[in-house]
């Protein structure tokens, strides 16, 4: 089992940048591939981006690519989501989630609790 806790989100002005962090702890975390994906009030949940447990970047949803970086470290247990150029639409929950791989929620077994983020415009 993997338990995944988020930390980074908050507050911050159009064209600003945030960074999140996923935590995670379980023996399988170096073989999983992990994603973010974030949910807006009143929306669904949708895919943000992803990358394999080696590195390889699975991909970014068109309205973050340029944007986003998402990366790990195994080593540490960790996966990031760095924000640049922040728009008040990437206002969400943003949520990190450990599994098989791929850009729909039903490829992840594991989600972490969310963090918010708020873009004021």
């Amino acid at each position: 089992q993997v338990r995944l806790v988020e930390s980074g989100g908050g507050l911050v002005q159009a064209g600003g940048s945030l960074r999140l962090s996923c935590a995670a702890s379980g023996r399988t975390f170096s073989r999983t591939a992990m994603a973010w994906f974030r949910q807006a009030q009143g929306k669904e949940r949708e895919f943000v981006a992803a990358i394999r447990w080696s590195g390889g970047t699975i991909g970014y949803a068109d309205s973050v690519k340029g944007r986003f970086t998402i990366s790990r470290d195994n080593a540490k247990n960790t996966v990031a989501l760095q924000m640049y150029s922040l728009k008040a639409e990437d206002t969400a929950v943003y949520f990190c989630a450990s599994g098989a791989g791929g850009t729909t929620p039903s490829s992840y077994d594991y989600w972490g609790q969310g963090t918010q983020v708020t873009v004021s415009s």
